[in-house]
């Protein structure tokens, strides 16, 4: 997470805006947690379900939004 961070040049409302796209709600602080050193108090792992949802939110962010499917392509041929 903290090389994706570094690599997409994001802050930490970047993230949180990300995150949301994907209908995931984080607070600045429990990020914080995230990006602190291994050895601090307060540090906390990224866990697989924020990385799943900001890599989720990072699509969105990227593509836009998934349209909408059709009733036409569900239809059998």
């Amino acid at each position: 997470m903290k090389k994706l961070r570094v690599a997409m040049k994001f802050t930490d409302d970047d993230i949180i805006k990300v995150l949301a796209l994907a209908n995931f709600r984080i607070t600045k602080t429990e990020l914080g947690a995230i990006f602190r050193a291994e050895d601090h108090p307060n540090f906390k792992p990224c866990g697989d379900q924020i990385l799943r949802n900001f890599l989720n939110g990072l699509i969105i962010h990227q593509r836009g939004p998934r349209p909408p499917k059709s009733q036409d392509s569900q239809k059998p041929q």
